[in-house]
């Protein structure tokens, strides 16, 4: 595989942009080599500036459930564009929007659209905060939330620490207000509202976790924490940024069956352009200004190329026979990864739910950041690089999901499969 084109791109954006990049994880720092330069993606295909074709699980980090540059979404982009990118007015398109969430997400009765996924969480934080009148926030370690300050911390050893900022540039005072609980164990959350139920405003979790690959909640961990939240008065956050129309057609909630108060979506419901949103409960939303005192704005909230990529986006969801293709694609990949797994000798753990997944390098079961921890990186680097090398394209980071999408073919997925045993053999 040639990637001298991509070698030469990435030493001139190192000259221009903090690692070359303008999101981290994309620099490979975290499988070793250089990173590729796409030049153009059409259905499960992306392409790089070098000529070289992949077979993408990555998928624009889970929005492309449709695959690349479908022509439904592209047409209608090129059509709205016709009429102009921005308005910073209203439109109909935002209120057509607006109705297929709710009708998605029945625990939405009301949204505001914004630009990304960290502007959802941060904004849903704030509403959770001006409508409970209290400061503080739960998260759980290995979820993340955007890059808003009071959500980048960390956590020790597996018992609930406060206020330690996990990037330069979150003041401690501020972080102080966040704690962070080992996910999936209940027993610490208990105890946390047993001591501060009375100051805690909101609490906020992904309800699987994708950003330390993929992990999934255990047994009535999520019914336990919305029983919690409700008896203290807590706001319940479900992120939904990678979840949502990922993990089911309702999100995770609607897998898992629960009702959070607020939802924070993203991703999928801009069709591949940059969007968010957050909502939920009347009671919380009618506080957002201009109806309430919670402010919160946006220039281009709303914006008319994103709003029509998603409209078209939810409607091919909508269609009945949508998920039941997903799922047998998913299914067939999944069967395929775990028996080349155990055919070549290779202790792995296979985890997903709807169209997330990941490989894990790990003979022990992972439940949580300490297990998750315990993954083989090195061993994954040499993975991804053997199916990089031949035209499979994975999430550069053992700590990162994998998506599959509607355009993924049978042979795209045997091909997959076959690959991913030749490499499993060779490591």
């Amino acid at each position: 595989m040639k990637i001298a084109k991509s070698k030469v791109l990435f030493q001139k954006a190192l000259q221009l942009m903090p690692g070359g990049v303008n999101s981290p994880v994309r620099a490979f720092k975290a499988v070793g080599g250089s990173p590729l330069f796409i030049k153009n993606a059409k259905g499960s295909k992306i392409y790089d500036v070098d000529g070289n074709e992949f077979i993408d699980y990555v998928l624009s980090w889970g929005p492309m459930i449709l695959g690349h540059a479908h022509p439904t979404i592209i047409s209608a982009i090129k059509k709205r564009a016709e009429n102009g990118t921005s308005y910073g007015a209203p439109t109909n398109l935002e209120i057509e929007l607006a109705k297929l969430i709710t009708q998605f997400y029945p625990s939405i009765e009301k949204v505001r659209l914004v630009n990304s996924g960290t502007e959802a969480t941060m904004s849903a934080i704030r509403a959770a905060r001006g409508f409970t009148k209290r400061d503080k926030i739960i998260k759980f370690e290995g979820c993340y939330h955007g890059h808003f300050d009071g959500l980048l911390v960390k956590a020790g050893s597996g018992a609930a620490t406060f206020g330690v900022p996990d990037s330069a540039g979150v003041p401690e005072s501020y972080a102080r207000e966040t704690i962070t609980l080992p996910f999936n164990n209940i027993e610490s959350f208990k105890n946390i509202l047993e001591k501060q139920a009375d100051s805690i405003a909101c609490v906020i979790i992904e309800p699987v976790i994708g950003n330390m690959g993929c992990i999934l909640p255990s047994e009535g961990f999520l019914q336990t924490l919305r029983e919690e939240t409700a008896k203290y008065g807590i706001v319940l956050i479900f992120d939904e940024v990678m979840t949502g129309f990922r993990v089911s057609k309702g999100g995770a909630q609607a897998f898992y069956r629960i009702k959070p108060d607020l939802t924070c979506l993203g991703k999928i419901i801009g069709g591949g352009l940059p969007v968010g949103a957050y909502g939920g409960k009347n009671e919380i939303m009618s506080m957002i200004a201009p109806e309430g005192p919670i402010y919160q704005a946006g220039t281009l909230s709303g914006n008319p190329l994103a709003v029509t990529a998603g409209i078209e986006t939810l409607k091919i969801l909508s269609r009945n026979s949508t998920y039941e293709k997903l799922e047998m694609k998913m299914q067939l990949l999944e069967n395929g990864l775990k028996e080349v797994s155990e055919m070549a000798g290779i202790k792995t753990r296979f985890y997903r739910v709807g169209t997330m997944f990941c490989t894990y390098f790990t003979d022990t079961d992972v439940v949580d950041y300490e297990t998750a921890k315990k993954a083989d990186t090195a061993m994954y680097a040499k993975f991804f690089m053997g199916m990089l090398h031949n035209g499979i394209y994975l999430a550069p980071s053992q700590f990162e999901a994998g998506f599959m999408s509607l355009a993924h073919s049978t042979r795209d997925i045997s091909y997959t499969i076959d690959i991913a045993y030749k490499n499993l053999k060779m490591i």
